[in-house]
């Protein structure tokens, strides 16, 4: 078994599902990177704008890099909030994915460097300036689809993406062929047109932007179509043909809580912050505030009383 082969074998004991390898070189991805931030494609989100140099050349951010060990984790839940209750993304169900992903990856660089001292690297997940999808497609765990999401043919897109770049030559996994095809379900179900193209997303419109990451109030072009939608979206997930194969992850930590699972429109509206630390305290929820879900459930409650 080759150094590359455990490496895989330890990523799927450590519990992600999947795990590729890739050369570290420049992605090639700036020209396009460049026609999405020149269309104003990033919203409000001006950290997409910095350290592009870094984003579309990973050796900019590890010294010496060779390798990406791109992975992945489910997070498609067991159960879920019945429909007629305010709607969460599913990756927000349990524990932010930023601190089980860290972990995880910690225990993964750790293990390298146990066999192979001399191996320096960081890891990243969603923390820094790094293309993990374009990546993970370079290391063959699945293809970017139309919706501009990974997918891993036969369990779908609902994964966590990380990263290890470390300065140890490796062998190199090849590209996958799959491909969309002539699919268009997610262009054509999301609801505000965000999905404006295959392959392009325009932040601005989609909800999983205007329901997390912007800070103002919620375009009024987008609240009468944010279909109960409180904490992102995952319509274009949901419509995919490739998720019929997804199952229940078996990770403890995503596993929702009681309390979280019996959340309505009346606690949302009724919730202090009191309330809002104590059930979202370690969740990805606490990315959009305390003032923000507030704000979301004041939008979803007026498309609801018209």
């Amino acid at each position: 078994m080759t150094f590359s082969e455990e490496i895989k074998q330890q990523a799927l004991l450590l519990g992600f599902d999947a795990c590729g390898i890739c050369r570290a070189v420049d992605s090639g991805e700036e020209a396009r990177y460049m026609e999405w931030i020149a269309a104003n494609c990033q919203a409000g989100m001006g950290y997409m704008e910095r350290n592009i140099d870094k984003r579309i050349d990973p050796r900019l951010l590890v010294e010496g890099a060779q390798s990406i060990i791109s992975v992945a984790l489910n997070y498609y839940p067991s159960v879920k909030l019945p429909g007629k209750v305010p709607q969460f993304a599913y990756y927000a169900y349990g524990k932010d994915y930023h601190d089980v992903m860290r972990e995880k990856l910690h225990g993964l660089l750790e293990w390298i460097r146990g066999r192979s001292p001399e191996v320096a690297g960081r890891f990243f997940s969603d923390s820094a300036p790094v293309l993990e999808r374009f990546w993970a497609a370079q290391a063959g765990i699945g293809f970017v689809g139309k919706n501009t999401l990974l997918i891993i043919p036969g369990k779908g897109s609902y994964f966590f993406l990380g990263e290890l770049i470390i300065n140890l030559q490796l062998d190199y996994d090849t590209p996958l062929s799959e491909n969309c095809g002539d699919c268009r379900r997610c262009l054509n179900s999301c609801p505000t047109g965000a999905i404006e193209k295959p392959y392009w997303v325009n932040a601005g419109k989609c909800i999983s932007y205007q329901t997390i990451e912007n800070k103002g109030e919620i375009s009024p072009d987008i609240v009468p179509n944010l279909r109960n939608n409180v904490f992102g979206c995952d319509i274009c997930q949901k419509v995919c043909p490739w998720n019929r194969g997804a199952q229940p992850h078996t990770t403890p930590a995503l596993m929702p809580s009681e309390k979280f699972m019996s959340l309505d429109l009346k606690q949302l509206t009724e919730m202090n912050e009191e309330a809002y630390r104590e059930i979202f305290r370690h969740s990805a929820v606490k990315r959009t505030k305390f003032s923000g879900l507030k704000r979301n459930t004041e939008a979803i409650s007026k498309t609801r009383n018209k």
